[in-house]
């Protein structure tokens, strides 16, 4: 792998200087200028379209995650959670956002690891390991998403193996887009589907008479539908802490927020951005995870969906899930593809020219991310392994530890002073706390998960088993 160094680092190193440094006197207007002279431009997102594409990746199917969270911890514990998650989500997002600005020449996830690390080089290459293996495992996941939702709509019309590779085609083919510009249009429509499809399931929740099941059994098998407000007992630390960590997972998307600011044409904007998806991010993950939770009760499962009673609910809800589905697969693998392509292309003119071989190279990098993420999705056992692993193993790096270490590097000469600095240093401490406690028990509680998933009566690899909900 390259050296984390950028070019113009190198450059200074024998005397000369270039935008890209990080002298004192880099600035984003400095970049914007410098990416104007290129034939591919990157830096041209307005704080709308960096909205939009928040938006696009954020509201996704794991909302419809969250009923069966709620199932597992109860009223109180439930939105105790949700609450404290957003409240971390936005404000290390901030941290993230001052870290950057401060730092303008960072591009992606694994600069600011660099950076907040002291420019540490094993820093760098252990970020951009967890960079690849989290976004092609999100890959995967959609792959096996999308697979979900061709068996529930076909009734299982082909092996889910064909399924998942119509699923990948399709991904390859819509990741071709080279700039984040553009994946935004794509966002648009891909929050609105996912709007509809949330909006029907609350509709059809209401109005029809009973759920179809839930984990423990088909209605009404555990009794009547009821809602409580603490964690049931007999609940294991494992089923709590996996509920935890789907909740967590939903609140962490900061890992694409590099890329994101790096390709805005006022990056100081973002703020406005971050406040459209706290927003949002705030209703969506509370409101109908909670509304799913009342009528759903005890057979809430994930995605909620699979609990609705009537087939032809379940299959007119979930079908607007397609669209999102395939759209955050395509931002997830747009930054993957970035990253892997700058470091295949760095210094040939090829990087930013619309050239045969810069566009070949761009498509293979693209096709092997989404192949990878197909076999992902044929040898994990459940969309709720995916999301425990990846809630332990990177949101508490990605959501939490990287940015507690952030806002120490900038401000180590003056944590304590005053209220407010010693405020935010608490809260920052807290926030480190809290990735370690999800990256160490967590990370049990997701690997407990998946062995017990393994042991049951689970679908094999590159099985043609039905996999509808």
């Amino acid at each position: 792998m390259a050296d984390p160094k950028y070019d113009a680092e190198k450059a200074v190193e024998h005397g000369s200087q270039d935008l890209d440094s990080d002298s004192e006197g880099v600035t984003f207007n400095a970049l914007i200028a410098k990416d104007q002279s290129h034939a591919i431009k990157l830096r041209t997102m307005s704080w709308q379209k960096a909205a939009w594409l928040l938006a696009g990746d954020q509201v996704c199917l794991a909302i419809m995650a969250q009923s069966w969270s709620l199932s597992v911890l109860g009223w109180v514990p439930g939105i105790i959670t949700m609450l404290l998650a957003g409240i971390f989500f936005y404000f290390t997002s901030m941290t993230m956002w001052r870290f950057i600005m401060k730092n303008p020449q960072i591009h992606d996830i694994c600069d600011f690891g660099y950076y907040a690390l002291g420019k540490n080089p094993i820093a760098y290459h252990f970020t951009a390991f967890m960079l690849l293996a989290n976004n092609i495992m999100l890959i995967g996941f959609h792959v096996l998403t999308g697979a979900k939702i061709l068996n529930t709509l076909s009734d299982h019309s082909q092996c889910t193996v064909v399924f998942n590779v119509i699923i990948t085609l399709l991904g390859i083919l819509m990741s071709l887009p080279r700039t984040l510009n553009h994946v935004s249009f794509m966002s648009m429509f891909s929050a609105a589907c996912m709007g509809l499809a949330i909006l029907l399931f609350m509709i059809f929740a209401g109005i029809e008479d009973a759920p179809l099941y839930g984990y423990n059994g088909d209605y009404p098998t555990v009794g009547p539908v009821h809602t409580y407000a603490l964690t049931p007992k007999g609940t294991t630390f494992v089923a709590a802490m996996n509920a935890v960590l789907n909740i967590t997972f939903l609140w962490v998307p900061q890992i694409l927020f590099p890329t994101f600011i790096a390709e805005m044409e006022k990056p100081e904007d973002f703020p406005k951005s971050l406040a459209v998806l706290a927003g949002l991010s705030a209703f969506l993950f509370i409101v109908p995870p909670a509304i799913g939770f009342r009528y759903l009760g005890q057979y809430a499962t994930a995605p909620a969906f699979g609990s609705l009673g009537v087939v032809a609910y379940k299959k007119a809800s979930f079908a607007f899930v397609i669209v999102p589905t395939l759209v955050i697969g395509v931002i997830y693998a747009n930054v993957s593809a970035k990253y892997v392509y700058k470091h295949v292309m760095r210094g040939s003119h090829h990087e930013h020219s619309n050239t045969v071989v810069g566009w070949g190279v761009w498509a293979a990098v693209m096709a092997a991310i989404w192949w990878i993420g197909f076999i992902f999705a044929e040898v994990i056992p459940s969309m709720g392994d995916f999301l425990s692993l990846l809630g332990a193993a990177f949101d508490s790096f990605f959501g939490f530890i990287y940015f507690a270490i952030a806002y120490w590097q900038m401000h180590k000469h003056n944590l304590f002073g005053g209220l407010g600095r010693t405020g935010k240093t608490v809260f920052h401490g807290i926030v480190f706390i809290v990735g370690l406690f999800l990256l160490g028990p967590g990370l049990y509680a997701a690997c407990e998960a998946i062995i017990a998933d393994y042991s049951g009566d689970t679908r094999p690899a590159f099985s043609c088993a039905n996999v509808a909900i």
